[in-house]
């Protein structure tokens, strides 16, 4: 239906407002509410603030005017330019409107010295983003046009031809210099009180030898002068993913799973003990386990060896930069350890993904079932008794055991509103007992209403409540895999599973058996996982209990929001362009973030879990295998099938 032109000006002043009115607005007063307890420290000066907001602004202003001036547009995603734009400031970045708004955005944090605008809403905004780009605006832009801008200033492809000049420039743009915004950042942020260390005694016997700073600070130019050597495209895109793995890697652990060292004594005052101790200002005992210092060594050795003959030698001075981390006293030798161990990971990566590929690939077709009279058992069910298993007992010795039975109640209630959702939202003579994650959590919220209404901690229930959903509907994700449900759309060959047993869904309902899918059951699995323990985190570091759970909602809305891009079910509506549960997640992450202003207590440390916990998470999970593995398949009865 075509649009009036009155209606279509209105739709678009209003658009406009909401972007470039309201929601800045918003984003300011949350984050001057999230001032008002926050009180980590903001790096930078006032004038360096200043200058990276007004860098950003420019940028979005330029990108502004190329749309207008190329496209015959405005940016808008729901009202786009008319053609796509490969020219002006496109020509070298292919989102600049979003690198300018953070840019943006972080720069006024900076100026305005908030923490909350720092380490909360900037880095919100950021992700957002991307799972706006990820989950919408690409393939839209894809299906509009054809395709996506390609801008000079990319990463290389795979493939043997020499790279360009901008492919060399872009590692250090997109590479180099996101990581040291990030480090410096997480350095910044210093030690946690009560972090372990990774210290040994057999650290205490290794002498510190000032000269061998020496050795350490090679691995700079080593390091920052690779993309200039490298003689491939592939070559060169490798050393640049293996860069930015090790940073999603590592970085998350600094911050969720701190373990410190601190530098040992600098030993006489000569030149190169003055150089260790300059050295050491730029250094962390945050950031020391694992070493990034030797994993960018090896990361840098390994392209080396790749591009030359005779690169192999470059090894052997990484091997002389792991020594001098712990000569230098900087380092344990655990740290070193933990260094090796993350290079491995990502020099194995595209290998690593291909077990876990064919591990999903076989998990999907593992489904098995036996019958007792009228009734079905289903494998499947056993993934779910795991999830309740494991996740319970997780908000039980974080909230305390006198929400044992509120927790209890929660998990009976997130399950029959789940099965009531789906059958509004889902239910069909094929699935006459669904399950829908979205009534799940609205089951989970009535509980904490009730709670707080019979002058029980609601905010201490919910937020535990948050822990419990997140690792419980990640490792439940294992189930979906083998019933199929929450299945990806066709990918390729490299990345898809293909299921070939008739019971799941893709080879039952949706017409895609034998066809790769993308597995966003483990998509989902690993982002949970992740979100579990970053709420754990701020829990143990005593946040506010309302910021934990509104966290919860926004990193999972934000999380969900790319997944829906990526999953296949033919019975989801899509609704003005957007998946039904697209919608719900923008909803999480807007009411999250309001969440995380209400005021309430601080997270209680955990307590010791008791011997009933675990009987009643047995129950629980016994409820739960029952609910999601056990049928009636001769029965059409509403309720009474799940497959």
């Amino acid at each position: 239906m075509t649009r009036s032109p009155v209606r279509t000006l209105v739709l678009k002043g209003a658009y406009a407002a909401l972007f470039v009115v309201a929601l800045p607005a918003l984003l300011a007063l949350w984050a001057a509410r999230l001032d008002e307890w926050l009180t980590l420290p903001v790096p930078g000066t006032p004038a360096a603030g200043l200058t990276l907001a007004i860098a950003g602004l420019l940028l979005m202003t330029a990108g502004t005017l190329a749309l207008w001036r190329h496209g015959g547009g405005l940016p808008m995603s729901a009202f786009p330019p008319a053609r796509l734009v490969t020219r002006d400031v496109y020509r070298f970045v292919a989102d600049p409107l979003y690198v300018g708004a953070v840019a943006l955005a972080f720069g006024l944090a900076i100026a305005a010295g908030s923490p909350g605008g720092m380490w909360v809403v900037s880095p919100v905004l950021a992700l957002c983003c991307v799972a706006w780009v990820m989950g919408y605006e690409r393939e839209q832009t894809r299906a509009r046009h054809g395709a996506v801008g390609q801008p000079d200033l990319r990463l290389p492809a795979d493939v043997v031809d020499a790279p360009t000049p901008w492919m060399r420039a872009a590692v250090y743009t997109h590479v180099f210099i996101p990581w040291l915004a990030i480090y410096l950042a997480v350095e910044f942020l210093g030690a946690p009180p009560g972090a372990p260390s990774s210290g040994l005694p057999l650290d205490e016997r290794i002498p510190v030898i000032p000269w061998t700073a020496m050795i350490y600070e090679s691995v700079y130019p080593m390091v920052v002068l690779a993309p200039l050597f490298a003689r491939t495209q592939r070559d060169l895109r490798r050393f640049a993913r293996r860069g930015l793995w090790a940073m999603a890697i590592i970085i998350p652990f600094y911050l969720l799973v701190p373990v410190v060292y601190e530098p040992r004594a600098i030993p006489g005052d000569g030149f190169f003990a003055a150089w260790v101790a300059l050295e050491r200002t730029f250094n962390s005992p945050l950031t020391a386990f694992p070493a990034f210092h030797f994993v960018w060594a090896c990361i840098a050795a390994s392209m080396y060896t790749a591009t030359y003959r005779h690169g192999r030698w470059m090894w052997g001075l990484a091997i002389a930069i792991g020594v001098s981390c712990t000569t230098v006293g900087i380092h344990a030798a655990l740290d070193i350890v933990a260094a090796v161990f993350v290079f491995a990971l990502v020099a194995r990566g595209p290998a690593l993904w291909e077990s876990l590929r064919v591990a999903c690939e076989r998990g999907g077709n593992s489904w098995r079932e036996w019958r007792l009279g009228p009734l079905r058992l289903m494998s499947h069910g056993l993934y779910i008794g795991l999830a309740v298993a494991l996740s319970f007992p997780i908000s039980i010795w974080l909230g305390g055991p006198d929400l044992l039975w509120w927790v209890f109640a929660a998990a009976l209630a997130g399950a029959l509103s789940a099965a009531l959702w789906a059958q509004l939202v889902e239910g069909s003579p094929q699935l006459l007992r669904p399950f829908g994650y979205f009534g799940g959590v609205i089951g989970v919220v009535v509980t904490v209403l009730v709670a707080s209404a019979t002058d029980h901690d609601a905010w201490r229930l919910l937020a535990a409540s948050c822990i419990t959903l997140a690792f419980g509907q990640g490792i439940g994700r294992l189930r979906c895999l083998v019933n199929g449900c929450c299945h990806g759309r066709r990918a390729p060959s490299s990345v898809g599973i293909v299921y070939t047993h008739p019971m799941p869904r893709p080879t039952r309902l949706a017409g895609l058996g034998g066809a790769a899918i993308h597995p966003t059951q483990i998509y989902s699995l690993l982002w949970l996982v992740f979100v579990g323990a970053a709420l754990i985190r701020l829990w143990l570091l005593q946040a506010p209990l309302a910021f934990i759970a509104g966290m919860y909602f926004v990193l999972v809305g934000l999380g969900r929001f790319v997944e829906e891009h990526y999953r296949g079910e033919p019975q989801t509506a899509v609704i003005a362009g957007f998946r039904l549960y697209q919608w719900l997640t923008l909803a999480f992450v807007v009411g999250g973030a309001a969440l995380t202003t209400f005021e309430s207590a601080a997270a209680p440390a955990p307590a010791p879990l008791e011997g009933r916990t675990m009987v009643i998470a047995l129950v629980a999970a016994i409820i739960g295998i029952a609910s999601f593995g056990v049928d009636v398949p001769g029965s059409s009865r509403r309720f009474s099938r799940l497959a």
